[in-house]
């Protein structure tokens, strides 16, 4: 038997009048998974705790079946432990994006562009990265590379109890009453405005203006955190697992729970990833390595949700049912493998709101021994109708991995 969870991140949504009162998981085209839907439970499940803020830190960790109250220590020690960084339990991590700000002459008066800088290159933005190193990295900070836009800040000794606003929050609004607050609150703004003054003219950013792109013009500090620990995946259920995602926030988790990390050639995090790859991946790491368990996390829902981008939504949806559930079922059947599929988002990521709420998720659990009947689609609306409700997310594995 093998097991598989295939993750769209933030892949539910609230209808929308563009799509003519349906969500985007309704108005795709998902052949695929909505036969699977036919025979399979398909319900709601709460994967953000009341008391947690909606973020895909939380939320995979509850879809990975780990309870956010044991073990949640912020999002960004999480992406650290992916760029490898040995983590001291005196150090405090931070999230430091890559963003595009508005050009007001006053750094407090500008607005936030862009989160992401235009999807910056890892190849561009480790430039940059390395001019503000430059001036940072110290005996109190050291900053460290990671994947596109997504970098980490290490204060050593440093303290926790920040109010830090994630930059994909406040897409478009003025920055002035999001800026850091807490304890070392006015440090993380020098920093801030520092990195503003070195970026402004840096030549990877004249390169990006002059191609019509949005420059990375700022650092922006969120996400603080401590060296976490996860229970070991296999001890904790049995099964050898694998994680294979562009993005470091779940590698880092399948990395603290020894899980096998897979790399796939192409994988970027957005709707252009190789999605074909990361299902041959998986099948390879189950059919050929052994693995009981494997973990797919897409990202593109979720940044298409963000940009307020619907079309690519609705493509990534797609791209998910005919490349990567039709890839897995296929390759498992025809290898005569007896399979359990989870497929779900970890949290919703409306396009009206661009950015993640709370909301229960919709959930589908399908076993190839078993022909139950259920809904002839999976949407946000025909899991609410089946009844099916988890109140706790990380009860969902449980029901995964249970024959």
């Amino acid at each position: 038997m093998k097991y598989i969870v295939v993750l769209g991140d933030g892949m539910a949504d609230w209808k929308l009048d563009d799509l003519g009162g349906k969500t985007p998981l309704q108005y795709a085209e998902k052949p695929h998974i909505d036969a699977l839907a036919a025979h399979a439970e398909v319900g709601l499940c709460r994967t953000v705790p009341e008391g947690f803020k909606p973020g895909s830190d939380v939320a995979n960790l509850s879809v990975m079946g780990y309870d956010p109250h044991e073990c949640y220590t912020g999002r960004s020690p999480l992406e650290a432990v992916s760029i490898g960084i040995d983590l001291k339990d005196t150090d405090v991590t931070l999230r430091c994006n890559l963003v595009t700000l508005s050009d007001e002459e006053k750094y407090e008066d500008r607005r936030m562009l862009d989160y992401s800088a235009g999807e910056i290159s890892t190849a561009e933005a480790r430039q940059l990265i390395e001019s503000l190193k430059k001036e940072f990295d110290s005996s109190d900070f050291t900053l460290y590379a990671g994947v596109s836009y997504r970098h980490c800040l290490v204060a050593h000794g440093g303290v926790c109890g920040h109010t830090l606003t994630p930059p994909h929050d406040i897409t478009g609004k003025p920055i002035r009453d999001f800026l850091p607050q807490g304890p070392q609150a006015e440090l993380y703004l020098r920093m801030m405005k520092r990195s503003a003054d070195i970026l402004k003219d840096h030549p990877v950013n004249a390169a990006r203006r002059a191609a019509g792109k949005n420059p990375a013009n700022s650092a922006w500090f969120w996400g603080e955190g401590t060296k976490p620990a996860l229970e070991n995946f296999r001890e904790k259920f049995g099964k050898r697992g694998g994680v294979i995602s562009a993005v470091d926030l779940v590698k880092g988790i399948g990395i603290l729970a020894g899980m096998k990390v897979i790399e796939v050639e192409g994988a970027t995090g957005n709707y252009d990833t190789n999605f074909a790859g990361k299902a041959d991946a998986a099948l390879h790491a189950l059919l050929q390595d052994g693995l009981d368990f494997i973990y797919i996390h897409m990202e593109a829902p979720d940044e298409c949700g963000h940009q307020g981008d619907i079309a690519h939504k609705v493509y990534s949806i797609e791209q998910i049912d005919s490349r990567v559930v039709a890839r897995l079922t296929e390759g498992l059947r025809k290898a005569g493998e007896d399979f359990r599929m989870l497929i779900c988002p970890d949290h919703p990521t409306p396009i009206a709101v661009r950015t993640h709420v709370a909301d229960p998720i919709p959930y589908l659990l399908f076993d190839s021994r078993k022909q139950v009947s259920g809904p002839s689609s999976y949407d946000e609306e025909s899991a609410k109708q089946t009844g099916i409700f988890i109140e706790k997310g990380w009860e969902l594995m449980k029901r995964l991995l249970d024959e």
